[in-house]
C-alpha cells in the first residue's frame, strides 16, 4: 500500500512544519507494510522517526526539508549512555530509526539538511576559501539509525548536511546504491556515509562530495559495547570528493574493524586518499585496496580570533596508516595488519605514511602494481608530517615518497615519479625509522 503524505496533511510550501503528517503517515505503512510517499513539493520537517517495513520514497521533485531548530529535533543521544568525552556526539537528528526492521530510502528526491544555515566563511585563510567553515548555531545530523536489519538507502540525494550525513550504527546487511552526497566542501563535520560497528554493507555507485571525510569506517565507544566489530564492508564503483580523506577507517576504534574491500572508485581533489588510523585499541586488519586512480592535495589552514589554528588533516598523502596514542589519553591502540593495496595510480603531494610506534608497529602491507605522481597541485607545498589526532600531532619533517614507522613486513613494489615542481622537497624515495 502507498501512504501518501498529502493524505495526512503535508503541505508542501517549504515552510509549513510537515513532523506530524509524516510521521503518522509512517506510523500507519508500519502496521501492515508499505511505501510512505513524499511527492513533488518542498516539505519541511522535524526529526522523522522510521519505523519497520517502509519504504520511504521521494519522487522526482520531492524535496525533504530538515527544520534547523533545536525544539523540532530529537535528541537521540538520550537512548544511550555516553560516557566517551572524544566520541564527539552531537543530540539532534532529522532521520531516526532505532531497533527496526526493513526499511529502506528510495526515489529521486532530495534530502536537504539546510547546512547553509549553520556554517559561515570568516574568510580566515586570506581569500582562499579553502579552510573549514566556522560553526554557527545547532548542527543536527541528517540520519542516526541503530540496530537497523536490512536497510537500503538507493538513489537519493542528499544535500547540504550540517553534520554527518549517513550515520549507520550497529546495522546488518545494509544496501547502499546509487546516492549521491553533495555537501559544502568546506562544512566541518559533514562526512558522506559513516558505518559504526556495521556488519554486512554494500556500498556502491555513489557520488560522494563534502568537507569531511567521504566514507567512514568506524567503531565508536557506546556502538561498540552494544554490537561488537565493523566487518565485512565492501566498497565498489564510487566517485568520492573532500577536503578530508575518501575512504577512512577509524579515528575511533574501540572494536575491531576487518574484512573490507575497496575497488574501483575515482578519488578527486581529497586531502587523503586512504587512512587508517588506530586510537582506541581495536584492531584493523584485512583491508584491500585496489583498481583506484585520482588525486590527492593539500587545503588552506587558518587562525581564528586567537583560538588556535583551524585545519584539515593531512596534507596530500594518498596512503595515511597510523598507530598511535591519543592526547592526553593512556590507552593503547590496537594492532594494525594485513593491509594490500594494488593498481593505485595517484597524483599526489604528500608522502605515503605508515606509521606505527613500538607499543603498535604495523606490520604486513603490502602496495604493488602501482603508480604515485608526486606534484604540486596547490599552493600548500608539504612540509610535515601530520599524525593528528596524536601525541605527535603535526610536525616538521624530511619527506621522502615513502615514511615508514615502527613497521614489519612493509613492501612498497611501486613506480614514483617526482615532479619537477617538487624536486626540492622529496629527495629520497624512503625513510625507515
Amino acid at each position: 500500500m502507498v501512504y501518501n503524505i498529502l493524505d495526512y496533511g503535508a503541505v508542501g510550501d517549504g515552510s509549513t512544519l510537515c513532523t506530524k503528517n509524516i510521521q503518522a503517515a509512517i506510523d500507519a505503512a508500519t502496521l501492515n507494510g508499505g511505501t510512505v510517499l513524499i511527492p513533488a513539493g518542498n516539505f519541511l520537517s522535524g526529526s522523522i522517526r522510521l519505523k519497520s517495513n517502509i519504504d520511504l520514497h521521494l519522487e522526482q521533485g520531492a524535496r525533504l526539508i530538515s527544520s534547523i531548530r533545536q525544539e523540532d529535533m530529537i535528541d537521540f543521544s538520550k537512548e544511550f549512555e555516553d560516557d566517551n568525552a572524544d566520541t564527539g556526539w552531537e543530540g539532534g537528528v532529522f532521520l531516526f530509526a532505532y531497533h527496526e526492521k526493513n526499511i529502506s530510502i528510495t526515489g529521486q528526491g532530495i534530502i536537504d539538511g539546510q547546512g547553509r544555515e549553520s556554517f559561515y566563511d570568516d574568510d580566515s585563510d586570506g581569500g582562499l576559501h579553502e579552510c573549514p567553515l566556522a560553526v554557527k548555531g545547532f548542527r543536527p545530523r541528517m540520519s542516526f539509525l541503530e540496530d537497523v536489519e536490512n536497510l537500503t538507502v538507493k538513489d537519493v540525494t542528499f544535500y547540504d548536511s550540517a553534520f554527518w550525513t549517513l550515520h549507520m550504527a550497529g546495522c546488518k546487511n545494509v544496501l547502499i546504491d546509487g546516492i549521491r552526497i553533495y555537501n559544502n566542501e568546506c562544512g566541518p563535520n559533514n562526512d558522506g556515509i559513516d558505518p559504526d560497528c556495521c556488519q554486512n554493507v554494500i556500498i556502491r555507485g555513489c557520488i560522494i562530495y563534502a568537507g569531511d571525510d567521504s566514507i567512514v569506517l568506524k567503531t565508536t565507544m557506546p556502538m561498540a559495547k552494544k554490537y561488537g566489530d565493523c566487518k565485512n564492508i565492501l566498497i565498489q564503483n564510487c566517485i568520492m570528493r573532500s577536503h578530508c580523506s575518501a575512504l577512512k577507517i577509524g579515528t575511533e576504534t574501540h572494536g575491531d574493524i576487518h574484512h573490507v574491500t575497496m575497488s574501483d572508485c575515482v578519488v578527486e581533489d581529497c586531502t587523503r586518499g586512504f587512512a587508517i588510523w588506530s586510537r582506541d585499541g581495536g584492531c584493523i586488519h584485512d583491508i584491500n585496496i585496489h583498481h583506484i586512480t585520482g588525486n590527492t592535495r593539500g587545503y588552506a589552514s587558518s587562525c581564528r580570533g586567537g583560538g588556535g589554528v583551524v585545519l584539515w588533516w593531512g596534507s596530500g598523502e594518498p596512503i595515511f596508516i597510523s598507530a598511535t596514542k591519543r592526547a592526553g589519553v593512556e590507552r593503547v591502540p590496537g594492532k594494525i595488519r594485513s593491509i594490500r593495496m594494488d593498481h593505485i595510480f595517484m597524483t599526489c603531494e604528500g608522502s605515503i605514511t605508515i606509521a606505527g610506534e613500538d607499543y603498535s608497529p604495523i606490520s604486513k602491507v603490502n602496495i604493488k602494481d602501482s603508480e604515485f605522481i608526486f606534484k604540486q597541485q596547490s599552493s600548500h607545498i608539504p612540509e610535515y608530517l601530520d599524525e593528528s589526532p596524536s601525541i605527535r600531532g603535526c610536525y616538521k619533517h624530511e619527506l621522502p615518497c615513502v615514511y615508514i614507522r615502527s613497521g614489519e613486513d612493509i613492501v612498497a613494489d611501486c613506480d614514483f615519479i617526482i615532479d619537477d615542481s617538487v624536486m626540492n622537497i622529496f629527495k629520497k624515495k624512503e625513510i625507515r625509522e
